[in-house]
């Protein structure tokens, strides 16, 4: 991102870019604003090579007017991407499953390991998962394509976060006490635990867009494997390990 020629040449013969690029929270002199400026130069090199399509992993209910700087920086890209000359398709999923995903997976960690689970305030806020694979095979399959499009990249099923909790906990056969709490509390609670884990385990903006409802779309769904089918088939190994963001990212 600091040398753009260098980028526009590694670019150049590429017919279709996949971005994936964006960052959970921000660290150091990694910020949301740096992150929607590398991204314009990305487009800006992009166009420059001559890539014919971009195919850009955005989230659901990107917005920006947001007072969330996740899903305002997101909607700003989404901008860039569509005003480019680029062809596009702009994927938004919201929350990933599969082997190396953080955010279930750590989720039945802690229901193996810890004695009490606190879910943020009433725990009726959705979510609607899509297995990465299927996010992969539809990211290919609309790179091959021409019109532009931007669309939720959803999975078939639609849970609380208190019926999520619950199917965790029936697959792992966890015997860790659910109870609801403040979602400053929890909050805390999550700050001081990702301390003793040297990682970032949720931040107050990941707070806010959950109990606003972000994490579901209200369109068809785009993926087709099962949360439940996929958690029941990998019960043995899912939250036996924790997956750290910050080791993963940063280390």
């Amino acid at each position: 991102f600091d040398n753009p020629a260098k980028l526009t040449e590694s670019l150049k013969g590429v017919e279709t870019l996949y971005n994936t690029y964006w960052i959970r929270f921000e660290r150091g002199d990694m910020t949301f604003d740096k992150a929607v400026a590398n991204s314009l130069t990305l487009i800006q090199a992009a166009k420059d090579a001559g890539v014919r399509r971009i195919v850009h992993v955005s989230i659901t209910n990107p917005d920006i007017n947001s007072p969330l700087p996740y899903y305002k920086g997101k909607a700003l890209v989404e901008q860039a991407i569509i005003e480019s000359r680029l062809s596009y398709a702009i994927l938004r999923p919201n929350v990933l499953f599969g082997d190396q995903g953080i955010l279930i997976n750590n989720i039945a960690w802690f229901l193996r390991h810890l004695p009490v689970f606190g879910i943020p305030g009433s725990g009726e806020y959705k979510m609607q998962p899509i297995f990465v694979e299927d996010l992969a095979d539809i990211a290919v399959d609309w790179g091959g394509r021409e019109e532009n499009v931007v669309f939720d990249a959803v999975g078939p099923e639609i849970y609380t976060f208190s019926e999520l909790i619950n199917l965790l906990k029936a697959v792992i056969r966890s015997r860790t006490l659910v109870v609801h709490m403040p979602p400053a509390l929890a909050l805390l609670s999550t700050q001081v635990i990702g301390r003793l884990l040297h990682d970032v385990v949720l931040t107050p903006e990941e707070v806010k867009g959950l109990l606003a409802n972000l994490l579901v779309s209200d369109k068809e769904p785009t993926g087709h494997t099962l949360l439940s089918k996929w958690l029941e088939n990998n019960k043995a190994w899912i939250g036996k390990e924790y997956f750290s963001e910050v080791r993963k990212h940063f280390s």
